[in-house]
């Protein structure tokens, strides 16, 4: 008996020896997973669906805004369109990359609207595509699904706030920049540590992938 409790005593040593070690010298950085992204079915600028399952295995920049601002405008498709020139530096293995600006002005951002916006920022539609939807839709997949604000102005255009959302091939958001806008240097940075987990997610290595991510929900 007396041997059986050493036993244990030494194993739960070797165990917590080795978390201390894990969480100082965190051999791996992941992002979190922060909870499952919202389902969704859109419209984009040909005229076609769009769907949360279309982009399932892929990993997926979200923004969100509308064509019509005309006044205090936040620059997030120059940002994509940067975004979009420099994906190949993600060494992505593979795993495509597509990049989704979402309206929430249904009313004036037709398809055509859409597709002149896209033809404007340069966007590849293999690539980066412009969708929007029914309003009360929009409402609950945005607010809701995304925690993206949006309202009405009194000058027919909308008050909301800068967002960029990143989720992963499973479904899952990974990164929600909650300050200001990211610069293309953080995404590529977001992007790579995502498409590299994906990558490296089998055998061993898949263990300390969820031992990071463990590790990750407590420092948080």
């Amino acid at each position: 008996m007396r041997k059986l409790v050493v036993g244990v005593v030494a194993v739960l040593a070797v165990m917590a020896v080795a978390m201390l070690a894990f969480v100082v010298f965190r051999p791996i950085t992941v992002l979190p997973r922060l909870g499952l992204a919202p389902g969704f079915s859109l419209v984009d600028q040909a005229g076609g669906r769009l769907t949360s399952e279309d982009l399932r295995g892929s990993i997926v920049v979200y923004t969100f805004g509308y064509s019509g601002c005309r006044g205090r405008c936040f620059p997030t498709d120059s940002i994509l369109a940067v975004l979009q020139a420099r994906l190949p530096e993600v060494e992505a293995g593979g795993i495509p990359i597509r990049l989704v600006s979402i309206s929430f002005d249904a009313a004036r951002d037709t398809p055509p609207v859409l597709d002149s916006v896209a033809r404007e920022r340069g966007a590849d539609p293999e690539v980066w595509r412009f969708a929007t939807g029914e309003p009360a839709a929009l409402k609950t997949l945005l607010g809701a699904g995304f925690g993206v604000y949006y309202a009405s102005s009194d000058d027919g255009g909308f008050h909301h706030d800068p967002a960029f959302r990143i989720v992963d091939g499973a479904g899952l958001l990974r990164r929600r920049y909650q300050v200001g806008l990211p610069t293309v240097d953080a995404l590529l940075q977001d992007l790579s540590l995502i498409a590299r987990e994906a990558r490296a997610y089998t055998g061993r290595a898949r263990l300390a992938y969820e031992a990071a991510h463990l590790f990750s929900c407590y420092s948080d």
